[in-house]
């Protein structure tokens, strides 16, 4: 592993616990030159499936790319980078389940538009403006009316 610091490839692991409901290992290591601290997770390589972009291009799915675009929609938000690295770990979680091939871009927004809805209704908005291409201020307004909608039929049967 190569360190962060020094970009030197000799280490040792200090510790490793399970993480993420046993998907994950969290290991720590030491850089043995220059003796600093690092943190690395080791997860499964799975299978998940091409995205297929609006334009039939088709590229591997990058859970970064999820990561960024709910970190963008929750800036500002009280809303943990842990909360969205659950959000992430479902959504991976949903797509394998599938166990397609491919996937539509398309499909992966409403994954992240499901994610939000329940994380922040702000987020999701905000989000759902950027997604679906709001063309006027009457479709951002129907957004809000529906989940204001949804969440007070929420509360009414709990």
């Amino acid at each position: 592993m190569k360190c962060p610091f020094c970009n030197q490839h000799e280490d040792k692991v200090i510790d490793s616990r399970i993480a993420r409901e046993g998907e994950v290992i969290r290991r720590r290591r030491e850089c043995l030159s220059c003796h600093r601290r690092y943190t690395t997770y080791e997860r499964i390589e799975e299978s998940l499936p091409m995205v297929v972009k609006k334009d039939n291009r088709r590229e591997p799915f990058d859970r970064a790319k999820i990561l960024a675009g709910l970190k963008k929609a929750c800036e500002k938000r009280p809303v943990s980078i842990s909360a969205l690295n659950a959000a992430v770990d479902r959504i991976e979680k949903r797509l394998q389940d599938r166990g397609e091939t491919e996937i539509s871009s398309r499909d992966v927004g409403e994954e992240v538009m499901r994610e939000l809805r329940e994380l922040d209704p702000v987020a999701y908005v905000r989000f759902a403006s950027v997604y679906r291409e709001f063309k006027d201020i009457d479709q951002f307004m129907d957004t809000i009316k529906a989940l204001t909608q949804e969440k007070h039929e929420s509360s009414q049967h709990s």
